[in-house]
């Protein structure tokens, strides 16, 4: 910094009023060695009242100006020289600020000496200014209006400093809102989404938009952004507000809109609830609420939808030509559906009948009879026809069962006890099934088909089995006494067996019977005991012989002690005695055979000797 030199005069007398000049010197704003010339009044030793012209020579300097930040409402602490060591030969420090019409005003003063500053204002910073051991000045309960200069006035005996601090107070938003929110968005219309207003800062605030965590950019069309400021005069802080208005899309729906308030002290975001987005209708459609095909005689929903939000809530139903109008609901619903319901049905919506959808319907129907059903009572050998008829909404897919077995579609022209049972017929189309059935009972008197007997397993009994055929199930009857009955009757068939032991040869009768008639057939049995003589063995023995040669065969049978029966263990004693015979006779012949063959040997070996 360069230095000129003017000189001062002062004629006052008192140990400082070189100082007071100098001040004066200071006031006029000048940087420079300043003369101070003048006639002062001192006291020497020796020499009392004595006037002495002194001529002082001092550097007066001003430092740069620093800026301290300090926060509204908060305590501002502004250093001396940035906190630096003050002069050794320090005689006192003054604090000034610069008033609002550019001229000082003094706050205090600090003699080196003395430990107490005196206060030297005498408007609001009176009660407000201090000053720490660091010869700092204190300023309570900072606001706006302390943004000014003040300056730190350092004397000591040889030179005289000042260092001018510019205060600058910050005050972060109060609040950052969002105001006059939408409730809606409205599909490629502009809607004003809110304000966004950030309260009493300093500086003032600034704000932006987000969606989705990117920044809006305003293009002037599909998003405006109009901003603006508001100071209070009272307090000189600002409140920063910022209107969106923004035209949405279906892609908006779910998007999270957000104000971003940045501030040198902080920075705020605050979020907006997605919006709900409503826009036309664009599509209609119509849904038939069934789970499967449509059966005839059912309740059929039909619902209408249009993908418009809010989703309308009126509609017309167009069925066969009527147009029925539904309020506040989507549905309407078809009872009792009939075969004649098939064809188109339609949906609109009531205020805008053009957006239409349609869907074809159809209604599947079954229609089976049979003739005959319920039971159905034949003769056996009759002849009975089955005449089924059905009518369908589609191809039906018809099979039979008899007992529940698969079957063909049954023709009868001879009617049997195997023809009998259960008939069911069924027919099916898509997602529907009829049944009809009916019972064939053939009837017939009974007929004995086998009358047999055979020996027991312990060889003392005989069991005789009779065999029948018949409808309703036939009762037999036998002309002797028996035990062990069994009996069994399988579609018309029976069978009945008894055990007998018979004493003596006997003529056994069986007899079958129901309500339509009766049939009887006979079967001879033989004693169950054995002849065990030689003379009956040889009685036997040659009957046999007779029978088995054809010689006089009636008086075989008459020799039989006239008996019919082809017994089966008679014949097995026949054959074993005959064979008996025949081998003993070739034994015989052999032994003869070897005999002449001897006895032609010796006749020969005699004549040669």
């Amino acid at each position: 910094m360069g230095f000129g030199t003017r000189q001062i005069s002062s004629s006052k007398a008192g140990d400082y009023g070189w100082i007071k000049a100098l001040t004066q010197a200071l006031k006029l704003g000048f940087s420079e060695e300043v003369v101070l010339t003048g006639l002062y009044q001192i006291s020497l030793p020796h020499y009392e009242d004595t006037e002495v012209m002194i001529i002082l020579t001092i550097t007066a300097s001003v430092c740069g100006t620093e800026t301290v930040t300090a926060l509204y409402g908060e305590t501002i602490v502004i250093p001396c020289n940035s906190g630096a060591p003050v002069p050794k030969d320090l005689m006192f420090i003054k604090w000034k600020y610069e008033k609002d019409d550019g001229t000082p005003g003094d706050l205090l003063i600090k003699q080196a000496r003395n430990d107490q500053a005196t206060v030297q204002a005498t408007d609001s910073y009176a009660q407000r200014v201090s000053i720490d051991d660091n010869f700092s000045l204190l300023i309570t309960q900072a606001s706006l209006k302390d943004q000014k200069t003040f300056t730190c006035m350092v004397v000591s005996d040889t030179n005289l400093m000042e260092f001018p601090v510019s205060v600058v107070v910050y005050k972060k938003p109060s609040s950052v809102v969002i105001m006059d929110k939408s409730e809606v968005l409205q599909k490629d219309k502009p809607v004003t989404l809110g304000t966004c207003v950030a309260t009493d800062a300093n500086p003032a605030a600034v704000i932006s938009w987000k969606k989705n965590g990117k920044p809006l950019v305003a293009d002037g069309k599909a998003v405006v952004v109009t901003p603006s400021i508001k100071l209070d005069p009272a307090t000189g802080l600002s409140t920063t507000s910022s209107t969106l208005q923004y035209v949405a899309t279906k892609e908006d729906i779910g998007a999270v809109f957000a104000c971003m308030s940045t501030h040198e002290l902080t920075a705020q975001e605050t979020d907006l609830e997605p919006f709900p987005i409503h826009y036309p209708s664009e599509k209609v459609s119509l849904q038939v609420m069934s789970k499967g095909p449509i059966v005839e005689g059912e309740n059929v929903t039909l619902k209408c939808h249009a993908d418009g939000n809010p989703p309308p809530s009126s509609f017309f139903f167009h069925i066969k030509g009527q147009k029925i109008p539904v309020v506040n609901s989507d549905t309407y619903t078809l009872t009792a559906i009939s075969r004649e319901a098939t064809g188109k049905f339609k949906c609109s919506l009531a205020d805008n009948e053009e957006m239409e959808a349609s869907q074809n319907i159809i209604v599947n129907y079954l229609d089976l009879s049979l003739s005959p059903t319920g039971k159905v009572v034949k003769t056996k050998g009759d002849t009975m026809s089955v005449k089924m008829e059905k009518s369908a909404s589609g191809e039906a897919q018809v099979s039979w069962t008899k007992n529940g077995k698969a079957v063909k579609q049954p023709e009868f022209s001879n009617l049997t006890y195997a023809d009998a049972g259960v008939y069911e017929c069924e027919a099916s189309v898509t997602g529907l099934t009829r049944s009809q059935s009916f019972q064939l009972v053939v009837e017939g008197k009974p007929v004995i088909t086998s009358l047999t007997k055979h020996r027991a397993d312990d060889g003392k009994h005989k069991v005789l089995t009779c065999e029948a055929e018949g409808v309703p199930e036939p009762i037999f009857q036998w002309s002797v006494n028996n035990t062990n009955e069994e009996s069994s009757y399988t579609n018309g068939k029976a069978v009945h067996k008894i055990t007998l032991t018979p004493k003596m040869n006997l003529t056994v009768t069986c007899n079958v019977s129901n309500k339509l008639g009766e049939d009887v057939k006979t079967i001879n049995v033989s004693s169950a005991f054995k002849q065990t003589t030689l003379d009956a063995l040889l009685e036997r023995f040659c009957v046999s012989l007779v029978c088995v040669s054809r010689i006089a065969e009636a008086e075989c049978c008459c020799l039989f002690s006239g008996s019919q029966e082809d017994s089966e263990d008679q014949a097995k004693l026949i054959v074993g005695v005959v064979v008996g015979l025949l081998i003993a006779a070739a034994v015989v012949a052999l032994i003869y055979w070897l005999y002449m063959k001897n006895s032609r040997s010796s006749d020969s070996h005699y004549k040669s000797d």
